[in-house]
């Protein structure tokens, strides 16, 4: 009989996050059905890519995630865990799955926690109450899975996590799908001209990401260049804005979300990411994976992520010109370029494949249960 878990999130729409539960969800196959809660529940697009033959549910009247602290609410959370064998929270936005075990543990199955990072109102300082409450929530947490060394940092100073209960799991992609050649016709509307530089992100559009300044800074580029900002989001029309006060329309293009990146990754010259915070993101994995050099901030594990030979065109500072300089150099030197892509591929075959990820999640929930191997 499959293991029934229960998976809290705050959106289900495709982030990294998102994309990586799918993906073990994937993996686990027969041996568990799913129920999924989004604390949003307009935002499910992330359901599209779970297999066909996955068992799983949409929970249709699950008790409320937001909302004012109320004992009520807790109990009512607490009492609709109780059903499943295998409680999954991730990040903030599902915090409050933890605080009702916490409040109502008698009876409650195991939880572990994923934390992957912070939204823009954390980006450059936690919030004090956010931490108080995470540090009281995360006590009935069984397990809490980071997938970077500054979360690991952060889980055990600020939020009072022992290495027991701590486990840092990096993240994997299926890095072989990306060394195949991309389809061109992948993008719609995506057409790149002779001499053209091609900058592409993936990034959801939301103001952590900050893609205006992206923009700001390939619109000082003397090189002649196209921007790919693969990703849906609320900050869509303030891009635009931005694209418009450049003067950059026909120079950027942005088709909403696409599944698969693997088919059109390799089509980008250059990877880019303007981010105020990130930890690990699998989009770094996934240019590195098709052979591109990065261009970012110094931010979470980026630094540690990268090839060596990709860490100078790494910005400390959130400077436009910055940003720019890096872009210029590997534009103008594509066979450097090009080095560099080469050496990021092979570090992201031999630090980033799937198979380790999906182990190592697979023995964390095997052994929160305390059932070791039943999900392989």
């Amino acid at each position: 009989m499959p293991i029934h878990i229960l998976h809290l999130h705050s959106t289900f729409n495709l982030g990294g996050k998102e994309a990586r539960a799918v993906r073990l969800m994937n993996a686990f196959g027969d041996r568990a059905r799913h129920t999924i809660v989004s604390a949003m529940p307009d935002q499910l697009a992330a359901r599209d890519a779970i297999d066909k033959g996955i068992k799983y549910e949409v929970a249709q009247d699950p008790p409320p995630l937001t909302g004012r602290p109320s004992v009520k609410r807790y109990e009512d959370i607490a009492r609709y865990m109780r059903r499943f064998d295998l409680v999954l929270t991730y990040n903030w936005g599902a915090i409050d799955g933890a605080m009702a075990a916490r409040v109502f543990g008698k009876g409650a199955p195991p939880i572990v926690h994923h934390e992957d990072g912070f939204n823009a109102d954390e980006a450059t300082r936690l919030n004090p109450m956010r931490n108080m409450y995470r540090k009281i929530a995360l006590k009935a947490a069984n397990a809490l899975v980071v997938p970077s060394t500054v979360l690991e940092g952060i889980a055990k100073q600020h939020w009072g996590i022992g290495a027991d209960r701590l486990r840092r799991i990096p993240n994997g992609i299926r890095t072989e799908l990306y060394a195949k050649k991309p389809d061109p016709k992948a993008i719609p509307g995506f057409e790149k001209k002779p001499g053209e530089t091609v900058i592409g992100t993936l990034a959801g559009l939301r103001p952590v990401k900050d893609l205006p300044l992206l923009v700001t800074a390939v619109a000082g580029m003397s090189s002649r260049m196209k921007l790919v900002i693969v990703g849906e989001g609320p900050e869509r029309a303030a891009i635009e804005a931005t694209v418009k006060a450049m003067a950059l329309e026909g120079k950027v293009l942005m088709p909403g979300f696409l599944p698969d990146p693997h088919r059109y990754v390799g089509l980008f010259d250059i990877f880019a990411l303007t981010s105020l915070s990130e930890q690990a993101p699998i989009s770094v994995i996934e240019a590195m994976a098709a052979g591109l050099p990065v261009v970012a901030s110094t931010v979470g594990d980026i630094p540690q992520m990268v090839a060596e030979e990709n860490r100078k065109y790494l910005s400390p500072e959130r400077s436009a010109v910055l940003f720019r300089d890096r872009i210029e150099v590997l534009a103008q030197h594509p066979d450097g370029a090009k080095h560099v892509g080469k050496a990021n591929q092979e570090r992201a075959r031999a630090l980033f494949g799937e198979a380790d990820m999906i182990r190592a999640y697979a023995a964390l929930y095997g052994e929160a249960m305390g059932r070791p191997g039943i999900l392989g």
